[in-house]
């Protein structure tokens, strides 16, 4: 014999026991018996494994077999049975590996659903799914946040692997926590036998995601105990949790873990640390940790223009985006986001525009978000028609444009065109979210819309959202805005946790309307409930105080803030308590409590007073407040309307006409007075003196019955404070004031006896309050009247006021 190459020694030793297994298998009677045989004899030898039937040479990859017939009989059955299965597994796998590339595919291109929908040909055609088909499939169902189907797949992966690995373990994390089941994500999470820093920072980041921050924070404390060592992905991570908690001390911990961990230099965790720091209300270690950095990305750059904005700083947040534009740093949708806030925040409409020119160019104008935010920024910034135009331009409307167009209507004061928004998101088919409802709320209180209210509030129970938070307590407010006190108490008895929102809200709507022993009950609650209060629970309260005159319990509240509570007196508690002393009579007390407020005085806490000064008629002081009205705030129509007012009641009719005449030449308008009504679920709006609405003729002769048996009940028109006409030198008949035309068209336009509300904007009359008492009486009907300050409940000729508003 004689070899095909040359052998090395280690080849020579693997023959020589080679030939002699060779001759223990022809002595073997069984097939089974020399692969025992043989395998004995390779486990003895400690060489390698012989039972290779393509075992060859290392370096000249030639087969050791010299002669076909010193090859045992077994080999050829073991040869022919591997071959085959060789090829059946190549060809599986080549099979597989082109439904992977076709998913990988798919799923990069964003058409998740036929992503699954392949993954499901892939079985129908018998095709074995690896653990790279799962991840992908997973993937496809967290972003379509399909449950049901992330279900289904991890059925599979049970059925089909048997034991989890830590690969799959964190794709089925990650998608059950995207789908909003955080509680499937733990329980994969808990059953896995060894959890190395991949599956913990999978459900540290899962617990992030669903808004559990809190409990993220709590799993990195177990994951501590267990010896863990966290990474960069763990670090980023936790900063965003105390980021949305907000937890500043958690932070800072935080913060020395990963100076001790080295990572401090990370770019992206020194920019996770500057968006923690300034998320968390800390601008000033924000700013040492960005000024720190000795490299800053468009993270860094966009956390901290965040962090300004959100401390309330909007113009320093637009002086950082011009000096990362000169740094040379490309913006990115994040960030014009971020400065459009800005200019929402401090109102610059201009700037705004600028940085729509700036959207464009770069591409972005396309972005849903970004076309939210712009929506978003034209309408805080008072432009409702841009807002409107750029709205009409965004291909596809999700939900956060609809939210966005509905607050922006909200914030201009637009309150019947946000309803009308609403029902068009509605017959669209637009799914509406918690800020959604948030919005209608807020419209249908801005407008008293009482049954439009209460339809919404049905529809938020078949959207599942009314155990919401936010939206439970926009229900309470709207309720209380729109007149309904029991029903704001009703839903507010039925929550099943309050936060300081809720308890205000509820407090709030006492003080609107008139029941001042209800809400110092309320506080007496709140104080009882350990309910920590901020500075609007001392306005509320001292507004229940003003409206029902209890000036001892004000001054003891006011005084408490301080003394008990550490909470600073700000301008609105101040204009509470002279509005409160004022109304009591005591002007000079009024007075010398401005002339030593520990804040910066403002108009309105003057107006207050000269508001007083109107009630008693005191002329000369009216005069002198009037002036510090004018200098504060030249632009208010209330300082020259209160003045005009104080020398009508005074019978000086001349003076009265030339401050009026002063104001127009000053180009001052004074707002319209208007009243709504809702009758059968639409509103109807009236403005003093109003020709147009189609049933003026019905509603002038309803005014003109009215009139005839008021005055055959006593009566008698108050005209006191009623300005004359500047041309024309007549006095103005207040029967055509608006909240009597609208109180007219509801009793033509409802059955007897059925309650009427009303809103109007501006403070009632003391004619039209008298007017009210008498119809109420005349007509049995109880007439729900919310103006600029409070509810007026008018029954059988009395209203909750007690005259005293």
């Amino acid at each position: 014999m004689r070899l095909q190459h040359q052998l090395t020694p280690t080849a020579v030793r693997r023959l020589r026991h080679l030939l002699l297994l060779g001759f223990e298998l022809r002595q073997a009677s069984s097939l089974k018996h020399e692969r025992a045989i043989h395998q004995q004899q390779v486990a003895d030898s400690g060489e390698g494994n012989l039972t290779d039937p393509d075992f060859k040479h290392k370096k000249t990859q030639q087969t050791l077999w010299l002669d076909d017939k010193l090859k045992p009989p077994w080999v050829e059955v073991e040869l022919a049975s591997l071959t085959q299965r060789r090829q059946g597994k190549r060809k599986q796998q080549s099979s597989v590996f082109s439904w992977n590339t076709r998913l990988t595919k798919y799923f990069k291109a964003g058409q998740h659903h036929k992503t699954i929908e392949h993954f499901q040909q892939m079985q129908q055609q018998g095709m074995v799914p690896d653990s790279f088909t799962f991840i992908r499939v997973l993937n496809a169902c967290a972003s379509l946040r399909a449950l049901e189907e992330g279900r289904h797949v991890h059925m599979q992966i049970v059925e089909s692997c048997g034991e989890l690995n830590v690969f799959l373990a964190s794709g089925l994390i990650d998608m059950y926590a995207k789908c909003g089941s955080i509680e499937d994500a733990w329980r994969v999470f808990s059953k896995m036998p060894t959890r190395n820093v991949v599956l913990w920072n999978t459900m540290i980041l899962g617990f992030v995601k669903c808004g559990q921050s809190q409990r993220a924070l709590e799993v990195s404390k177990q994951m501590e105990c267990e010896g863990v060592e966290p990474d960069r992905v763990t670090f980023i991570g936790l900063l965003n949790a105390c980021a949305r908690v907000p937890a500043l001390e958690e932070g800072r911990h935080v913060h020395e873990q990963i100076i001790q961990s080295g990572f401090e230099s990370d770019a992206f965790v020194g920019s996770s640390l500057v968006n923690m720091y300034a998320k968390c209300g800390s601008i000033g270690e924000a700013w040492r940790m960005f000024n720190a950095m000795p490299k800053r990305d468009i993270v860094a750059w966009n956390a901290m223009i965040l962090g300004n904005v959100k401390c309330g700083e909007g113009q320093k947040a637009l002086r950082l985006y011009r000096l990362m534009q000169l740094r040379g740093v490309k913006p990115n949708r994040v960030t014009f986001m971020a400065v459009l806030n800005a200019c929402a925040s401090v109102a610059a409409l201009s700037k705004g525009r600028r940085v729509h020119k700036q959207i464009i160019q770069s591409g972005c104008v396309s972005d849903a978000f970004v076309g939210s935010s712009l929506v978003d920024m034209y309408a805080k910034c008072g432009s409702i028609k841009d807002a409107s135009t750029v709205f009409n331009m965004i291909p596809v409307r999700d939900v956060v444009a609809w939210n966005a167009m509905i607050l922006g209507h909200v914030k201009c004061g637009q309150g019947q065109e946000a309803l009308q928004l609403s029902q068009q998101m509605q017959q669209e088919g637009v799914e509406p979210d918690s800020v959604t409802f948030v919005g209608i709320l807020s419209a249908c209180a801005s407008v008293a819309a009482l049954e439009e209210g209460s339809r919404v509030h049905k529809w938020i129970i078949e959207c599942g959202f009314g155990s919401h938070p936010f939206v439970a307590n926009s229900l309470v407010d709207m309720y209380a805005k729109c007149g309904s006190i029991e029903d704001a108490r009703r839903v507010f008895n039925r929550m099943p946790t309050h936060n300081l929102i809720s308890w205000n809200a509820m407090l709030g709507g006492y003080a609107m309307h008139g029941q001042a022993e209800e809400a110092l009950g309320h506080f007496e609650q709140m104080c009882e409930k350990g309910v920590e209060m901020n500075s609007v629970t001392f306005v509320v309260l001292l507004s229940a105080c003003k409206h029902r005159g209890l000036l001892d319990e004000g001054l003891h509240y006011f005084e408490s803030m301080g003394s008990v509570y550490g909470i600073s007196a700000t301008v609105e508690q101040y204009t509470c308590m002279v509005d409160l002393l004022g109304r009591a009579g005591h002007l000079d007390e009024a007075e010398d409590l401005i002339k030593t407020m520990s804040c910066e005085q403002n108009a309105c806490v003057w107006i207050a007073l000269l508001s007083s000064c109107r009630n008693h008629s005191n002329v000369k002081m009216g005069e002198r407040i009037a002036k510090w009205v004018q200098k504060l705030d030249p632009g208010n129509p209330a300082g020259y309307v209160l003045l005009s007012s104080i020398y009508a009641t005074a019978g000086k009719w001349g003076l009265s006409r030339r401050i009026e005449k002063f104001r127009l030449e000053k180009g001052v308008s004074k707002q319209s007075a208007c009243t709504w009504i809702e009758v059968n679920n639409e509103m109807h709006k009236f403005i003093t003196s109003d020709d147009k609405h189609p049933q003026m003729v019905e509603i002038e002769t309803e005014l003109k019955r009215l009139s005839m048996q008021m005055k055959d009940s006593g009566y008698r028109p108050n005209t006191k404070s009623v300005l004359g006409d500047v041309e024309g030198n007549t006095v103005f008949h207040s029967c055509h004031h608006s909240e009597k035309l609208a109180i007219a068209f509801g009793l033509i336009s409802t059955p007897p006896k059925t309650p009427l509300h009303i809103y109007t904007n501006l403070r009632v009359c003391d004619d039209c309050h008298t007017a009210t008492k008498f119809i109420s009486k005349l007509e049995e009907r109880a007439i729900t009247v919310r103006d600029s300050n409070r509810f007026h409940h008018f029954e059988d000729g009395v209203c909750s006021c007690r005259d005293y508003w």
